[in-house]
């Protein structure tokens, strides 16, 4: 399982996203440009001490991201967007699934959306947008854990 972060532009919701993936031992995929560098207070903050136990790799774009992937059969690019048809505790994931969330602003690329082998939702009620991309990136990635016997072993 990898998160991979699509053009993420608040680094404080980054910055917790990389804390999250440091605490639950998934890596990231960062795939830029991002809204700010990687070097920003905010995203310290964020993160913490948690950062260096993060296993991150960057990517310069999108093409570059698809051509660091393995040939086929590649892993699953299984996209979490408010215009998913499946939600995601309907979905069945697969250990070497990759779960991709899109920037604060704009969600994904139509390209990213593309590239998806499947897009998944959180149902919410109706007439509300979304929610943080950090909060629902770690609803998606703990249920992802959960079923594919990933999730790190309590104390």
């Amino acid at each position: 399982m990898r998160l991979i972060l699509i053009q993420p532009d608040i680094p404080q919701n980054t910055g917790a996203m990389l804390r999250l993936a440091a605490c639950l031992g998934t890596p990231v995929d960062l795939v830029e440009p991002a809204g700010f560098v990687l070097s920003d207070r905010r995203l310290r903050r964020a993160g913490m001490d948690y950062l260096e136990g993060v296993a991150l790799a960057r990517h310069a774009s999108w093409a570059a991201f698809l051509a660091s992937r393995p040939p086929a059969p590649a892993s699953r690019l299984v996209l979490l967007s408010t215009r998913g048809t499946i939600p995601y505790t309907q979905f069945r994931f697969a250990a070497d699934d990759g779960l991709m969330v899109g920037s604060e602003a704009s969600g994904a690329p139509a390209e990213v959306h593309a590239a998806a082998d499947a897009i998944v939702r959180i149902p919410m009620r109706a007439g509300l947008r979304s929610l943080n991309v950090a909060l629902a990136a770690a609803m998606v990635l703990g249920e992802a854990l959960r079923q594919t016997g990933a999730h790190p072993l309590q104390d």
